[in-house]
C-alpha cells in the first residue's frame, strides 16, 4: 500500500477518462499534481472549513473562468493551498513523535511489570489453591470418619431398639390374647348370672352361687382391666419406641445422605465433569448446627432410645408378673364358684323332692273333698225338692175360700216342715260352701306346690345348665397369653 503524500505518482492521481467529454490534451505537471480529487478516507475542504475562511479565499468569477474550453474545474493556486493546509510546524511534528515514543515505552514497561507480577500471582494463587483443596479434602475425610462413627453407633442402637420393640410387641400380643381368653369365662359367668335371673319366686335368692359368680365376674373384669391397662401402657411405650426409632432412622438417613454428599465432594477434582459455577453460594450460610451440637444431636437420640429400651424392659417384667397373678386368681375363683354350684344343686334337689311328696298328699285330699262336695250337692237338691213340696202345699191351701182358710194341724205341720227344710237347706249350703272353700284351698296349695316344684325344677335345670357350661375353663398357658 502506498502512503499518501509521497512523491510517487499514484494510480488514482493519473489521467482519468470522463464519460461526458472526450480526451483532452495534457496540461502542465503542476496542474495535474494539484487536481482536487477525493481520495479514499479524505474529507472535502468544504466539509470542515469555517464560513469566514471560505469567504476570504473565495475568488470572484472572472471572464477567463467563464470561458473554459477544457471543461475541467478550476485549480486552486499554490499560495492559497499553502494557507489552507499548513497547520503544524516541524517542531510540533518532532514533539508529537517524541511524546508518542515515550508513551509507548511507558506502556511497554508497565505491561512488562504487570506480566511479571501476574506470573508471580498465578504461582502463589496456584500453590494456595492446591493447599486449600488438600486441606478441604483432609477435612472432608475427617468428617466422613466422624459420620462413619456415629453411623455405626446409630445402627447398633437401632438394632437393639428394634429387637426390644419386637419383644414388647410380643408381650402386648400375649396380653391381648389373655384378655381374649378371659372373655369366654367372663361371658360364661355373666350368662350364669343372667340365667339364674330366670329363677322364679323364692328361688331368686342371693345365695353363695350368686355371690361367687358376682365376685368371679368382678375378678375377671379387674384382671381384664389390669391387662388392658398394661397393653395400653405397652402401646404408649411402643409409640415412644417408634418415635425414638424414627429419630434414629431419620438421623441415620441424614448421616447416609451427608456421607454420600461428602464422599462425592471428596472425590471431586478440577477435571471432574460435574463442577460448575454457583455464584454467591459462599455468601449464603445455610448451616443449622456446629460440630458440638451436631454430635450432641446424635448422642441425644441414642440416649432417648436407651431410655425407651429401659422402660420397655420394665413394662415387659410388669406384664409377665400381671399375667401370672391374674391367671392364678381366676383359677381360684372358678373352683370356688363350682363348689358353690354343687352345694346349691343338692339343696334344690332335696327341696324339690319334699314338695313333690307333699303334693301327692294334697292331691289325695282334694279327691276326697270333691266327693264330699258332690254328696252335699245331691243332698241339697233333695232338700230343695222337699221344700218345694211343702211350700207348694202351703201355697195351695192358702187359696181355700172363706171360712175354710183354717189354721189347722196340717197347716201347722206344713209350716213347721217348711221352716225345718229351710234351715236344713241353709245348713247344707253353708257346709257345701265350706267344702268348696276347703277344696279351693287345697287346689291353691296344690297350685302353689306345683309352682314351687316347677320353680325348683327350673332352678335345678338352670344350675345344671350353668354347671355344664362351666365344665371348660382356659388352661394356665392360655391365660398367660401363650
Amino acid at each position: 500500500m502506498e502512503l499518501w503524500g509521497t512523491t510517487q505518482l499514484a494510480s488514482y492521481c493519473g489521467r482519468r477518462k470522463s464519460c461526458l467529454f472526450p480526451d483532452l490534451t495534457p496540461i502542465s505537471t503542476t496542474s495535474d499534481a494539484y487536481r482536487s480529487y477525493c481520495l479514499p478516507g479524505y474529507r472535502h475542504l468544504s466539509s470542515w472549513k469555517p464560513g469566514l475562511l471560505h469567504k476570504v479565499v473565495s475568488v470572484p468569477s472572472s471572464p477567463e473562468k467563464q470561458f473554459n474550453p477544457s471543461g475541467r474545474p478550476p485549480t486552486i493556486l499554490p499560495a492559497l493551498r499553502s494557507s489552507l493546509h499548513a497547520r503544524y510546524s516541524t517542531r510540533d511534528w518532532h514533539h508529537a513523535n517524541m511524546v508518542q515514543l515515550k508513551g509507548s515505552e511507558a506502556s511497554r514497561c508497565t505491561a512488562g511489570r504487570l506480566n511479571a507480577d501476574s506470573m508471580r500471582l498465578m504461582q502463589d494463587k496456584d500453590l494456595l489453591m492446591t493447599y486449600m483443596q488438600e486441606d478441604s479434602k483432609k477435612n472432608l475425610g475427617e468428617r466422613m470418619s466422624n459420620i462413619d462413627f456415629w453411623r455405626s453407633e446409630l445402627t447398633y442402637e437401632l438394632e437393639c431398639l428394634l429387637k426390644e420393640t419386637q419383644d414388647l410387641e410380643i408381650k402386648k400380643k400375649r396380653l391381648e390374647c389373655a384378655v381374649d381368653e378371659m372373655q369366654e369365662p367372663l361371658k360364661v359367668a355373666l350368662e350364669c348370672l343372667y340365667h339364674r335371673e330366670k329363677r322364679k319366686g323364692i328361688d331368686l335368692v342371693h345365695d353363695d352361687v350368686e355371690k361367687n359368680l358376682i365376685k368371679e365376674v368382678d375378678v375377671f373384669k379387674d384382671c381384664q382391666e389390669i391387662m388392658t391397662k398394661l397393653a395400653q401402657k405397652i402401646d404408649q411405650q411402643l409409640g415412644i419406641n417408634r418415635d425414638a426409632q424414627h429419630a434414629l432412622e431419620q438421623d441415620l438417613s441424614d448421616k447416609n445422605s451427608a456421607h454420600f454428599i461428602d464422599e462425592k465432594c471428596f472425590n471431586l477434582r478440577n477435571t471432574s465433569d460435574s463442577i460448575n459455577f454457583y455464584h454467591g453460594v459462599e455468601k449464603a450460610d445455610g448451616t443449622v448446627s456446629v460440630p458440638a451440637t451436631w454430635a450432641k444431636f446424635s448422642d441425644d437420640n441414642i440416649r432417648c432410645s436407651q431410655h425407651a429400651r429401659a422402660n420397655s424392659m420394665k413394662l415387659r417384667e410388669e406384664a409377665e408378673i400381671g399375667l401370672e397373678s391374674t391367671s392364678e386368681e381366676m383359677w381360684n375363683h372358678f373352683i370356688n364358684t363350682n363348689l358353690a354350684f354343687d352345694n346349691r344343686v343338692a339343696d334344690v334337689a332335696d327341696a324339690k323332692n319334699k314338695l313333690e311328696a307333699q303334693l301327692a298328699k294334697i292331691l289325695q285330699e282334694i279327691f276326697q273333698t270333691e266327693n264330699t262336695i258332690m254328696l252335699l250337692e245331691r243332698s241339697i237338691k233333695a232338700t230343695e225338692y222337699s221344700l218345694k213340696v211343702a211350700q207348694t202345699r202351703l201355697e195351695g191351701r192358702n187359696k181355700r175360700p172363706n171360712i175354710e182358710l183354717c189354721h189347722d194341724a196340717p197347716h201347722l205341720k206344713l209350716v213347721n216342715e217348711a221352716f225345718t227344710l229351710e234351715n236344713t237347706l241353709q245348713t247344707l249350703k253353708q257346709r257345701l260352701q265350706e267344702a268348696r272353700d276347703a277344696l279351693q284351698m287345697l287346689i291353691l296349695n296344690k297350685s302353689e306346690l306345683e309352682h314351687d316344684i316347677s320353680v325348683k325344677a327350673n332352678s335345678f335345670f338352670i344350675d345344671k345348665h350353668c354347671m355344664d357350661k362351666r365344665k371348660v375353663f382356659p388352661s394356665t398357658p392360655w391365660l398367660v397369653g401363650y
